[in-house]
Order: structure tokens, then sequence, then C-alpha cells
């Protein structure tokens, strides 16, 4: 019945907004992780709730939006809970959908309960890219005692996956180490030992993608966070660190990146805390942040320019 409920709220208050940045002011979103499929932007984020900035992030489920323009979107509402995962305590933090046979598998960060103390990613899967989503394996991919590179319980968030030409999926993630491993062809199980990444500064929030022959290695970099990258030809490395991508984001420490390719057009996709405040609501900050989208640009040489923040945002992808 709640899923009922969700999907018919979703429907009720599906509305376009406009593409100015931040993206969405009515609601704070984070975290984002995009997904292009059919000719549709999917965009997934965080949502935070905290009252104001002053205590913690206060984060319970994941929202989707999409758009067929990147300039007007529809709002599809929350598409999952932290506590659908059962074993899940709470907190929604980052996460990411890939899709794959016509079935799309959402990989999460969420607060295992105390029979695995600390962070742990889950993934849930459905037949449509915006829900209903299940827990596709009944308890966690990665908990907290399968990586103990940092003594912090939450060295295991923030996950990516990539697909390569080949069909291999490989799945990024950490906090201070970054991490990846391989994924079995189901998506739901890992195929093979956790390997570290080198490179430097790294704080959270990988990404990767493919442009031509290169892969790239976007990530949160120092703190209060930058977003830096890498480049390498082969997915497992060598990465070769290449600078900074995208400086603070004004108004929040954090920072979390998406980047895609649609309709021939390259967009970085990220947050901040931008949002003014509204009579007496707390403005946007550092728990309280919002979506906004630029353009991203390459060299001839495969490297990226640096990202130009911008309130116009995206006008329109003619």
């Amino acid at each position: 019945m709640k899923k009922l409920l969700i999907t018919s709220a979703a429907f009720i208050f599906s509305a376009q907004a406009a593409a100015d940045n931040p993206l969405f002011t009515d609601v704070f979103t984070a975290d984002p992780a995009a997904m292009v499929h059919n000719d549709t932007v999917y965009l997934y984020t965080g949502h935070d709730e905290a009252p104001n900035n002053d205590v913690f992030f206060e984060m319970h489920d994941w929202l989707a939006f999409s758009s067929t323009d990147m300039v007007n979107w529809k709002k599809h509402g929350p598409i999952m809970q932290a506590t659908d995962f059962k074993w899940a305590k709470g907190d929604a933090w980052a996460a990411h959908m890939i899709e794959k046979d016509g079935k799309f598998y959402f990989f999460t960060t969420v607060r295992h309960d105390e029979t695995k103390p600390g962070f742990a990613i889950g993934v849930a899967v459905s037949d449509s890219p915006t829900g209903p989503f299940k827990d596709a394996i009944g308890h966690a991919l990665i908990t907290d005692d399968m990586t103990k590179q940092t003594p912090n319980d939450w060295d295991d968030i923030d996950p990516a996956v990539f697909i390569d030409d080949d069909g291999s999926a490989y799945m990024f993630f950490g906090n201070l180490v970054p991490k990846y491993v391989k994924l079995k062809d189901n998506l739901t199980e890992v195929d093979g030992e956790i390997h570290v990444i080198d490179v430097p500064n790294y704080t959270e929030a990988s990404w990767v993608h493919k442009k031509g022959e290169n892969y790239y290695l976007s990530y949160a970099c120092e703190f209060p966070e930058k977003i830096c990258y890498a480049m390498s030809k082969n997915i497992e490395g060598p990465w070769e660190y290449k600078g900074i991508l995208n400086e603070i984001a004004g108004n929040t420490e954090t920072n979390h990146q998406s980047i895609i390719e649609f309709k021939g057009k390259d967009y970085f996709i990220y947050h901040t805390g931008a949002v003014p405040p509204k009579g007496k609501e707390s403005s946007g900050g550092r728990f309280r942040r919002s979506v906004a989208i630029d353009p991203l640009v390459y060299n001839e040489d495969g490297t990226l320019q640096r990202v130009i923040m911008t309130t116009e945002g995206i006008q329109n992808s003619k």
C-alpha cells in the first residue's frame, strides 16, 4: 500500500520545472546520479530534509526526475526509502542507477542494522526506471566489515556502477580510500576481491564514464570538496591524475557529481547549497543541498575543461 500511495503522489505532483540553477527550489536534492535511457534523462537524487544547517544530514528516501530536453523536468516523487531494505536502519545517502537487459538496478548507500553495523551498499531492482523497486538480494552487497582500509564505518559509501563495452560490470565506491570491485553478470554479487585505487586527495563520490578510448574517474577531493578527475586507457587503471574539474560548489562543504552525454552534448551535474531562505524556512546549505547542471567541455586531447558554474543552468538542448 505504501508503494501505491507513493506512485499516486508522484503522478499528482508531476510538473514542469525551469532549468535555472539550482534545478529545483521547492525540494532539496543532493548527490545526483543521472542515467540516459530511451532518449530520456533520468535524474536520481538524495532528499535532504534537515530543518536547518546546524546538526547533520536527514535523508530518508530518494527522488527521481526525468527530462527529454534537460530544461523541462518531470517529478516522479520518492522511488524508494532506505528502510525498504529490511536490514537497513535508515540514512538514504548517495545512490546510482544502471540498466541491464531491461531491468533497472538501484545501488544505494544506507546504514545497516546492528547485525552488520556501519554503512552498507544495497541493490534494488525494478522493471521501470521510476519503480517500484524491491531489494534485489535480501541482504547488503557491501558491508563495513568488508572494507577496513580506514577506521570509519562509512568508508563503503557512494556506489557508482560502470558497464564496459564487453559487458563487464564494475562498482566504484569509498570514502577517503577509493575502491572498486568487479560485479558478476547478475549485478547482485561481487566477482573477486575489492581493489584500492591510487589517486590523490580522494574524499568520496566516485563516478566513472568513458568518452572515446578514454576512461574518466571523477571524485570529490579534499575538504571542503572540489571535484577532481583522473584518466586511464583501462577501466582497471592505472589512473593518471588530471587536476580539478570543479571548484567548491558554494555554501556546502560536500559535492557529488554525475556526468552524462545526451543528444550529442555533455553535462556536469552536481549539488550546491544555493537555495535562499524562504520566509521562516532556513536557506540551503551544508545539510540542505540542491542539484545544478552545467555544460561539460572536452579539450581536443580528451582532457576536461574546468566547469563554469552558472545560475542560468541549461537553457536549451538545441
